[in-house]
């Protein structure tokens, strides 16, 4: 099963260091189980998104461990790619970019010559194969006609506000159409801004979860350390024991208690000040509900936990 990965600091720049290789708490393990892409997104200060990804197994990829130890950003955003749909090659390898914007999906979606179609014009934005590309189109797609401001993140609290609603609103639109048209398997995503992060879950085939960490974390003196239950990532920031941090992943990272899954259909938005919010966006099932049966050996092999 792919692995998400995403964390807000914001307003502060932080590093949050991804040891994907050979550092003395390797992720061989996990690398060699989730051995199709490595991928780490995150901002400059001026907001400029940057991608840091290749189509090769973590314990490969001795660039992206060393520049994840030196990067800093108010969001990340990090993913895991045990390949469902679409090759082995840099253009299916999650993040993806669109219009300054971050995003990482775990899960299926079928029949992309119908979501080609509707896409049409936004056809042009997905460079390569994968179903989750394509979703990301759609939401870009109802982004740009909804008219969502980019450059919110340097304006004013309640223009921040009004497009944090846009993205919300596009996310929640392209999924519902989805949901209503195509056969599904699972749509957890995330999506990052420069200083912004959203994430769903939908429906309850996969779970994700949610930590808002004091500085500190738990024990208030303690940096991030995150290290996965089921040894699928591990994520050390020293600059987090002194400023909070709202943390989503595919798993339970680590003991603190605060650990939450989102609710079936729950779209989450942590704000530029860190403020949390979530609506049940999505309460119906999908129209066309896959299972782990329905799926082709590859998607299916792709979708089990390991």
């Amino acid at each position: 099963m792919c692995r998400l990965f995403a964390m807000s600091s914001s307003p502060r720049r932080t590093r949050a260091t991804f040891w994907l290789l050979d550092a003395p708490d390797s992720l061989s393990d996990q690398s060699h189980r989730d051995p199709d892409g490595t991928g780490l997104g995150f901002f400059d200060a001026d907001g400029t998104p940057r991608v840091h990804k290749a189509p090769i197994a973590a314990y490969a990829d001795r660039a992206f461990a060393e520049e994840a130890e030196q990067v800093r950003s108010a969001t990340f955003l990090a993913h895991i790619r045990y390949a469902s749909t679409g090759g082995l090659e840099l253009r299916n390898t999650h993040p993806f970019e669109q219009d300054g914007r971050l995003f990482a999906h775990n899960g299926v979606i079928e029949g992309l010559d119908r979501l080609d179609a509707e896409l049409g014009e936004a056809r042009s934005l997905v460079g390569g194969d994968t179903d989750s590309e394509r979703f990301f189109a759609l939401i870009t797609r109802e982004l740009r006609s909804g008219g969502a401001d980019d450059a919110a993140d340097d304006a004013a609290d309640d223009a921040a506000d009004d497009a944090a609603d846009d993205i919300a609103s596009g996310i929640v639109r392209a999924a519902r159409w989805i949901a209503r048209n195509l056969p599904v398997y699972a749509l957890n995503m995330v999506l990052a801004t420069p200083r912004g992060l959203w994430a769903l879950r939908y429906p309850d085939t996969h779970e994700l979860y949610v930590l808002e960490r004091r500085h500190g974390g738990h024990h208030g003196d303690r940096h991030l350390d995150h290290s996965g239950t089921a040894g699928r990532m591990r994520v050390h920031s020293a600059d987090l024991a002194a400023a909070p941090a709202v943390v989503v992943a595919s798993e339970r990272m680590d003991d603190n208690p605060g650990w939450r899954p989102l609710a079936p259909g729950e779209l989450l938005h942590a704000a530029p000040d860190l403020r949390v919010t979530s609506t049940i966006a999505l309460p119906e099932e999908p129209a066309h509900r896959l299972g782990i049966a329905d799926l082709r050996p590859a998607a299916a092999a792709s979708q089990q936990a390991r």
